[in-house]
């Protein structure tokens, strides 16, 4: 059996050096591209069904990166959009006026969502993405998102209802 593993990965194996070039040319970053070419080989060897044929296996192993880098910048995009989305947040009044202790509960109940739920929420209620928008860059119909948005808000209304954690006072109410 291991004798097997190892023939069948040897082919990838071989191609460490090229995956690492091909790397250099997507990331022109030395240390990112060392990090994309071991994720690669790491999620290849994870792989049960990795091609006998060196072609084959090639084709595979170049692929894999070019997917993996992909998502990083994808990743990487989602996360200055979301830093610069919170700032303009934290920055504008918009008329209302949130008390630290109401931003803590609606934090907490937001990390209590499925990554799936995050997503979604994130996509249109914070980044303000239409519905058409989050389709496209989900690559998912417009009506998956708007029943994924409907089943998302009803989870965080369900998480923010079983909060134990109140606001000392509630707005409007001037009664001392």
């Amino acid at each position: 059996m291991i004798s097997r593993f190892y023939k069948k990965r040897n082919p990838v194996a071989r191609l460490a050096g090229e995956l690492k070039a091909y790397a250099q040319a997507l990331t022109r970053n030395a240390d990112a591209a060392e990090d994309l070419a071991q994720e690669t080989l790491a999620r290849i060897y994870e792989t049960p069904d990795i091609p006998d044929d060196s072609t084959m296996a090639k084709r595979y192993a170049f692929r894999t990166l070019r997917n993996l880098y992909i998502d990083n910048l994808r990743k990487q995009r989602i996360r200055r959009e979301y830093s610069s989305q919170q700032e303009r947040l934290s920055s504008e009044d918009g008329g209302q006026k949130f008390d630290a202790v109401e931003q803590l509960i609606v934090r907490n109940a937001f990390e209590q969502l499925s990554p799936d739920h995050r997503e979604i929420l994130f996509r249109v209620d914070v980044m303000g993405f239409k519905y058409d928008e989050a389709a496209e860059t989900l690559n998912v119909a417009k009506g998956t998102v708007m029943s994924r948005v409907s089943r998302a808000r009803t989870e965080m209304i369900k998480v923010l209802n079983q909060s134990s954690v109140r606001p000392l006072k509630q707005r409007g109410n001037t009664k001392n």
